[in-house]
């Protein structure tokens, strides 16, 4: 599957994706912002974990190795652009919104919001066709979501 992402990632017009690599693309992104700041804390892997599993009502086990096939393409993936270009084509808006509100989990989880992060979250966000506005209401919500229901010690949001 890394292979298959990758090689139809860097393509210069990539082709759609399929539900398997949208979920390898958009956990990559997460692996990307928790690792923007170059500290990719424990409570990041805990939280993108959490994110996956919700999304995709998969379990934590499974979203863990999601997360985990994900560290290594990042590594390796070109540019954001591609990635963003794919998920923005089978995305829908409302959802694209959803996904930045699950960056801005990831960003915020280890309490520290560092201006690598933000820039690197406008940056997607807009790749994403989100605006700046749509992208802050989401930042909200996640805040106020996290100060509501508070975070369990397995660093588990409530429902997103």
């Amino acid at each position: 599957m890394l292979r298959s992402l990758l090689g139809k990632l860097s393509q210069p017009e990539p082709p759609p994706l399929v539900e398997e690599d949208s979920r390898l693309a958009l956990a990559v992104l997460l692996v990307r912002v928790a690792r923007t700041d170059n500290h990719y804390a424990p409570e990041e892997r805990i939280r993108i974990d959490s994110v996956l599993a919700t999304r995709f009502e998969i379990s934590i086990e499974q979203a863990t190795m999601l997360r985990q096939e994900a560290e290594p393409v990042e590594e390796l993936a070109p540019d954001t652009v591609r990635f963003t270009r794919s998920l923005k084509k089978v995305v829908p808006f409302e959802q694209r919104c959803r996904v930045v509100e699950a960056l801005w989990e990831v960003v915020l989880a280890d309490d520290r919001r560092d201006f690598e992060e933000d820039g690197y979250l406008r940056l997607v966000s807009k790749l994403l066709g989100v605006n700046d506005r749509d992208s802050a209401i989401a930042r909200r919500r996640v805040i106020a979501r996290q100060q509501r229901l508070g975070m369990s010690d397995d660093g588990r949001p409530g429902e997103f």
